[in-house]
């Protein structure tokens, strides 16, 4: 969709808030008349945002764990999750397409190494913060190293992974939009078209639904830590 598109018919009353003769910036008729491409493009930022947090997570878990089994291999997973985070995106996703293609793939594989800066860093911080009492105490009551794991030191952690995890979420949704070198970035598609065309408009639409889209994951990363932690609020009525 581009601004030339826009320009309304001659049989009608008189130019549209978005034509080229007017081009506002707010303009409930676009919102209107273009509500279906702004539902396509939300709903893509959306998919691929989710999908590469879930991705980082799965891949900072096990790395997690093996960066906490000793000095030299923290430094070597935080280094590396580290110097993947230094590439600029406008480099990282076209060094993907030889092996993802154009396609959402690329974004999807591009944020998931996003997320393991700050997805590693959370989780052995919060792995760390489980006090060695209890741990000993676990231990000694027979709690094999897997259980262990999962049904103390886990819970005990996630207060911090979890703050670790509303960082990756709202970083992602803005890397999203670089998703546009790919012609697959969501609402970022709409920004750059928006840009290029000088599209008032539609630049400010986007911009609105991409940060109204991250502070809804925001809120969902909180409120699955309320139901995941519920402990902490019970301290905090205490």
């Amino acid at each position: 969709m581009t601004l030339l598109a826009a320009v309304p018919s001659a049989d009608e009353p008189g130019p549209s808030c978005y034509s080229r003769l007017v081009n506002d910036w707010f303009c409930p008729a676009y919102l209107v008349d273009r509500r279906q491409e702004l539902l396509d493009a939300t709903w893509q930022h959306l998919w691929i945002s989710v999908v590469a947090v879930l991705a980082g997570v799965l891949i900072a878990f096990p790395l997690a764990l093996l960066a906490r089994r000793s000095a030299r291999l923290e430094a070597a997973v935080v280094g590396t999750a580290t110097g993947l985070y230094t590439i600029p995106s406008l480099a990282l996703f076209p060094l993907l397409v030889p092996f993802t293609g154009i396609s959402a793939t690329t974004v999807v594989v591009g944020l998931a190494l996003y997320c393991l800066t700050i997805l590693v860093r959370a989780m052995l911080q919060g792995l760390r913060s489980v006090p060695d009492d209890v741990t000993e105490a676990a231990t000694g009551l027979g709690y094999a190293p897997t259980r262990l794991l999962f049904r103390v030191e886990l819970p005990l952690a996630l207060p911090v992974i979890m703050a670790g995890l509303r960082v990756a979420t709202v970083s992602t949704v803005a890397l999203t939009t670089v998703g546009a070198l790919v012609a697959n970035g969501g609402l970022g598609n709409l920004i750059a078209d928006g840009v290029f065309s000088n599209f008032r408009a539609e630049l400010l639409a986007a911009c609105v639904l991409c940060v109204l889209l991250a502070v809804l994951l925001d809120l969902v990363v909180v409120g699955l830590q309320r139901v995941a932690t519920p402990w902490t609020r019970r301290a905090e009525s205490g």
